[in-house]
């Protein structure tokens, strides 16, 4: 009799148990694919807190010891752009540095994105690889802006507020033991730095200043290669950028100089590096470290 029992009570358990159907955690969600170009970032609430360290002084006169000082910028406001951050380069030890810095470039722009921040790719003269993403269309299709001065194409030293560089290249820019054939060996972004979510693709300075406007912009943090070299003049570079009124800082530990410490002023390539960087606090704009831009403040 009890072998009968057992069924019957959990046949009637189970109509007496009746479910309602309970809705998917992710039912809200926009799945057309179509629409990923076009999506609108979130401008959500947050601060980020930056201890930017300069040290102004004009040219000609006598430089001053660094300061450092914290700023809040509005997390909604603030744009990452990528510089020439490319999976090869003729110089070998380049590349070498730019590998070993990729994991901590991908760490700090993924705990940025993950605050509200804008992030840009600029891998200058790969972008046919990205021409049908929806990252690049979100750059090339941003409503047209007319900035306050006209862009360059690239922005050499500028002779009204900043000497000449103090490392020399000249002559040569490598710091290889035996330098290879100056042939371009990049083809992409290094694969190491994810492209994901709302960021987007470009490196014309008037596209980018475009979706700048459009996505109200007013701070840039750069990083990337070559500090001395595209990091400055390129036409979304730091003196492009400082010269159309942005809030612009150079990410002092995500960077690095082409320089060889066979040339002038005969240093270490990590003091050329930093030699360049205080070129920069005293002339361009602030640095900050990595960290400053991984955390967020309501």
């Amino acid at each position: 009799m009890v072998r009968y029992l057992i069924p019957v009570m959990i046949a009637g358990l189970a109509i007496g148990c009746v479910e309602t159907e309970k809705p998917k955690p992710d039912a809200g969600c926009n799945r057309n694919v179509a629409d990923e170009a076009t999506a609108v970032r979130p401008k959500v609430p947050g601060k980020l807190k930056l201890a930017m360290r300069d040290r102004p002084s004009p040219r000609g006169e006598k430089p001053v010891p660094p300061k450092e000082r914290v700023v809040e910028w509005l997390a909604a406001e603030t744009a990452i752009i990528i510089c020439d951050m490319w999976d090869d380069h003729y110089c070998k030890s380049a590349a070498q540095r730019v590998g070993v810095m990729v994991p901590r470039m991908n760490e700090t722009i993924t705990h940025a994105r993950s605050n509200g921040v804008q992030i840009i790719h600029s891998p200058s003269g790969t972008l046919d690889l990205y021409t049908d993403t929806p990252h690049r269309k979100r750059v090339v299709n941003a409503k047209a802006a007319k900035p306050p001065i006209p862009l360059a194409a690239w922005c050499h030293c500028d002779e009204t507020r900043e000497p000449e560089l103090p490392v020399e290249t000249a002559k040569c820019a490598c710091d290889d033991p035996v330098v290879g054939a100056y042939v371009r060996k990049y083809t992409r972004q290094h694969a190491g730095l994810d492209i994901i979510g709302y960021d987007g693709i470009g490196e014309n300075g008037q596209e980018i200043f475009n979706f700048l406007t459009q996505e109200g912009i007013k701070n840039v943090a750069l990083m990337g290669v070559h500090t001395n070299m595209c990091v400055l003049g390129r036409p979304f570079g730091i003196r492009q950028l400082v010269k159309l009124g942005f809030h612009v800082v150079l990410v002092r530990d995500l960077t690095d100089a082409m320089y060889d410490p066979r040339q002038p002023p005969f240093v270490s390539h990590a003091r050329g590096t930093e030699l360049v960087i205080e070129h920069i606090e005293r002339y361009w704009c602030p640095t900050i470290l990595a960290a400053d831009l991984t955390r967020a403040v309501p």
